[in-house]
């Protein structure tokens, strides 16, 4: 039995130092040449980002088709195309970039980002060198930071409001400011949260051994003595902070950055390691969030593949021993379908749209797939209000920080009871809010919309609440959710003005709720 283990333990560990290596790491080059000025010409734009999919567009002798142009199916597309792959990016939306897209309307751009793995908002990598790695891998060294300034977040607890501050140091000092008889907590918390971020390449390299020694390691317990992140992995949050401190205004400052799942339901490494990602800053893309898919599509044709939108995917081309094979692409409503062959797919489609809709039939009802469905559940979505204001970012006074705002220091109970409400009881009933300014984040931003600012507004929705709209086009929903989805957005939109009511009289108009 020794033998065994001592040979999973020795093939972990091999993995684990094969992913953190950097020796013959293709993107530890430096960039091929200084950022090019940003480019603000639509059409020069809408090349890039808005090629549209047809038959004849299709590279030849695909090395892989990836399902998505969010920020993880670009990611993975430009890391192969790095490598000298060809690889075809589909994506269903008219435009590229997932939520780092923009849109404009009445003369605002508007950023939709929303999700934990690359909101418009969120930091590039910790370190300088991993944040050149990240430049090469995936835009060539072409996307420019901007880093904001301190406090990056507000949190509002009720009528408390806390301030978070980049740096290591700074983050933990401004905790103990505001916390004084807490030190010990935050001091472990900060442990804990170096500890995570130094171990977790572990949970990628226990995915990459064989199936059994993964078994083996985890029924003979070693995988707990190999590191702790295994354990928090699969720790609650909220248990997890409720053993480091009983202060509950602390409890929910260490639980504010969740999405779309409650702390006591979310994994606690999960969590720390968002918390972690910020403590150096925030920072963000100049030029606004399309400026992300806007350098990795260049990578990705210049190894001979593409981004193709107006693309959706309507199944996985299966082999009959079971290998995915390519994908069916819808051309229009009225059109049929076209195959796309490739030796490998890669889906960002999610993981109930990609097991639950785009596989055939037979293996949707295969044992396997459903009880990994059974193993998992959809978190709560998103619902933004886009705002227009007339001003700039400066003449406004818009604050660089983002502002999250919860009722009160009880995350649990409030996610509790709204997850709860029906439907017509949602917008009298909000939960937390969430309010940017991505226009005051930007410093080109004026120069690209003179005059004009934006701020976005967020909050948690259940897809049960507008399930039965189900399968319309946008714009053409009707009445009924016009109605429900103003009355979400205005009730958002009048609470963002009670925290600034000097934007009050400069609301040009909604961009629209999404």
């Amino acid at each position: 039995l020794l033998l065994p283990v001592a040979l999973g333990v020795l093939a972990l560990g091999l993995v684990a130092h094969r992913l953190l290596a950097p020796a013959g790491n293709p993107f530890a080059r430096p960039p091929p040449g200084p950022p090019r000025p940003l480019v603000t010409d639509p059409r020069a734009r809408d090349r890039v980002l808005k090629r549209g999919f047809s038959a004849r567009r299709v590279p030849p002798e695909l090395d892989a088709v990836v399902i998505g142009s969010g920020v993880g199916g670009l990611a993975v597309a430009g890391t192969l195309a790095k490598v000298g792959k060809r690889v075809l990016v589909l994506e269903q939306h008219d435009q590229a970039g997932g939520c780092c897209h923009t849109f404009q309307e009445h003369g605002t751009e508007f950023d939709v980002g929303k999700d934990p793995p690359a909101p418009p908002w969120l930091p590039p990598p910790r370190h300088p060198a991993a944040r050149l790695r990240m430049g090469v891998c995936v835009t060539d060294g072409q996307l420019c930071w901007q880093r904001l300034p301190d406090p990056y977040d507000e949190v509002c607890l009720g009528p408390r409001r806390y301030q978070l501050r980049a740096g290591k140091a700074a983050f933990a000092a401004a905790l103990e400011e505001q916390f004084p008889t807490e030190k010990a907590a935050i001091a472990e918390f900060m442990r804990l949260s170096k500890m995570a971020s130094r171990h977790v390449a572990l949970l990628a390299a226990l995915k990459m051994v064989p199936r059994w020694v993964a078994a083996l390691l985890l029924r003979t317990g070693l995988l707990h003595r190999i590191s702790p992140v295994f354990r928090m992995a699969a720790t609650s949050h909220s248990e997890a902070v409720a053993r480091l401190t009983a202060d509950r205004d602390l409890r929910a400052l260490l639980s504010y950055l969740f999405y779309g799942t409650a702390p006591q339901d979310s994994s606690f490494l999960v969590n720390t390691l968002m918390v972690h990602h910020y403590q150096r800053g925030a920072w963000y893309p100049r030029g606004g969030a399309s400026e992300i898919a806007f350098h990795v599509v260049p990578l990705i044709e210049r190894a001979g593949g593409a981004v193709l939108v107006r693309a959706p995917v309507t199944r996985i081309l299966v082999s009959p021993a079971g290998t995915a094979v390519g994908v069916a692409v819808q051309k229009g409503p009225s059109e049929g379908e076209v195959e796309v062959r490739a030796p490998l797919v890669i889906s960002d489609a999610g993981i109930f749209n990609t097991f639950g809709k785009l596989l055939p039939p037979p293996l949707r009802c295969h044992p396997g797939v459903r009880s990994r469905l059974a193993m998992v559940r959809p978190g709560m979505g998103s619902f933004l209000v886009f705002v227009g204001l007339r001003g700039s970012a400066a003449q406004l006074a818009l604050p660089p920080t983002n502002f999250w705002i919860y009722p009160h220091n009880d995350l649990d109970a409030m996610m509790t009871h709204y997850t709860s409400l029906s439907r017509d009881d949602v917008p009298d009933n909000l939960a937390m809010m969430f309010i940017t300014f991505p226009a005051a984040k930007d410093p080109t931003y004026e120069q690209r919309h003179p005059g004009r600012s934006c701020m976005t507004i967020l909050t948690m929705a259940r897809y049960e609440w507008f399930e039965e709209w189900a399968g319309t086009r946008a714009k053409h929903r009707g009445p009924d959710y016009q109605r429900y989805k103003l009355a979400i957005a205005q009730r958002l939109l009048e609470r963002a003005l009670q925290r600034f009511p000097h934007l009050r009289d400069k609301v040009t108009g909604e961009g629209g709720p999404h």
